[in-house]
C-alpha cells in the first residue's frame, strides 16, 4: 500500500494533540488542510481513525493502534535529524576507531585526548583490536577508521596514511641480564675509562633463549617471521600472546627475551626490571598507520579527528 507519508506525519500531531487547530499550528499549516489529510489517510487505509465531535478528537482502537507505531518511528527520525545536526555543527555525534595495543599506547591515547578536550560533545569509541581483525571491522563498517601497526597488504578500498614510525629492541629480564652486560675489550679494564659499549649478539646465537611474541594471528607476527627468514632463521616464538601489553611483563618476569617498541620499555629499562640486548641484525623500523575506506563517506566528526590525527 503506497501511502503519501505526509500523511502520517499530519497524524501524528493530530493524534498527539488530539486537536485540529493545534496540529496545524504545528505543522504551519491550515486546519482544513490537515482535516483533508487525515479524510484521505482514512480513506487509503480503509478504516475510522479519528472519531470527531464537538468536544474534540479522539482516536479509535484502530487509531490507537496505527498511533503507537507512528508515534515511534516519528520520534526516531526527529533523534537522528537531531544528532545528524549536532553532528554537523562537532556539537554531537560519533567516532568509532579499531586500535592495536601498540598504537594506542604510542600515538592514540594523547591524541583521543586532545580531540575530546576540543569536542566535548562528541561520544568516542574505541575497540581494541589487532591490525587483521581492525581491518575485518572497516571492511564490514563497523568502524570508522583503523589506528594500528603497519598492515600488510590491503584490499583495493582500503588506504593507509602513516602517522609515527618508531623501532622496536630485543630485550629481557634479569635472568638475562648477563646478554646486555658491556662485554670487556681485551687489554682494558674497568677502571680504564668509560664502560665500553655491549658487544651485539647474533640471533642465532639467541636460539637457545626462549622467545615471547604476539601470536600468529597479528601482523606483528608476520613481520617477525620475514625478519628471521630474511636472517636465515626460523622463527619459533615459545610464548605467544594476544596482545602487545602482555609482552613487557612476561619479559620482567624471566618467562624469555622478547622485542618491544622503545618507548614501552624506557621505564621498564631505567628500574633495571628488564635489559636491552643489543643484537647484530638491523630491526626493521615500525609504523602506525591510520585506515580508512575510500568508499565510505565521513561525517563531520569523523573527517575533524582525520585532521588532528594527520596534523604534522
Amino acid at each position: 500500500m503506497a501511502v503519501n507519508y505526509e500523511y502520517y506525519r499530519i497524524f501524528y500531531y493530530v493524534a498527539k494533540y488530539q486537536n485540529l487547530t493545534q496540529a496545524a499550528a504545528a505543522l504551519y499549516s491550515s486546519q482544513p488542510n490537515v482535516t483533508r489529510a487525515m479524510k484521505q489517510l482514512e480513506h487509503e487505509l480503509g478504516c475510522q481513525l479519528l472519531v470527531r465531535s464537538n468536544k474534540g478528537i479522539r482516536l479509535t482502537a484502530e487509531g490507537e493502534q496505527l498511533y503507537s507505531h507512528v508515534a515511534v518511528a516519528f520520534e526516531q527520525l526527529q533523534m537522528g535529524e537531531t544528532e545528524l545536526l549536532q553532528s554537523l555543527g562537532l556539537q554531537g555525534g560519533t567516532v568509532s576507531i579499531g586500535a592495536s595495543e601498540t598504537a594506542l599506547h604510542l600515538f592514540l591515547l594523547e591524541k583521543l585526548r586532545l580531540f575530546l578536550e576540543q569536542y566535548p560533545g562528541i561520544r568516542m569509541k574505541v575497540y581494541n583490536l589487532n591490525s587483521p581483525q581492525a581491518l575485518q571491522a572497516l571492511l564490514g563498517g563497523q568502524i570508522d577508521y583503523a589506528v594500528t601497526t603497519s598492515p600488510g597488504r590491503l584490499p583495493p578500498s582500503i588506504r593507509a596514511v602513516p602517522l609515527k614510525t618508531f623501532q622496536d629492541i630485543l630485550a629481557g629480564g634479569s635472568r638475562f641480564a648477563h646478554l646486555g652486560q658491556a662485554a670487556q675489550t681485551p687489554g682494558t679494564s674497568s677502571s680504564a675509562g668509560p664502560t665500553p659499549a655491549p658487544t651485539p649478539i647474533s640471533l642465532r646465537d639467541l636460539s637457545c633463549c626462549p622467545l615471547v611474541a604476539l601470536d600468529r594471528h597479528t601482523t606483528t607476527y608476520d613481520l617477525y617471521n620475514r625478519f628471521y627468514l630474511e636472517c636465515g632463521l626460523v622463527w619459533e616464538p615459545d610464548i605467544q600472546v594476544a596482545t602487545a601489553d602482555l609482552i613487557l611483563p612476561m619479559l620482567e618476569n624471566n618467562l624469555g627475551i622478547g622485542f618491544l617498541p622503545l618507548e614501552l620499555a624506557e621505564k621498564s629499562l631505567a628500574e633495571g626490571r628488564i635489559f636491552q640486548i643489543p643484537i647484530k641484525e638491523t630491526i626493521p623500523h615500525r609504523s602506525i598507520c591510520l585506515m580508512y575506506d575510500v568508499g565510505k563517506h565521513l561525517h563531520a566528526p569523523a573527517r575533524a579527528l582525520w585532521e588532528l590525527l594527520t596534523a604534522p
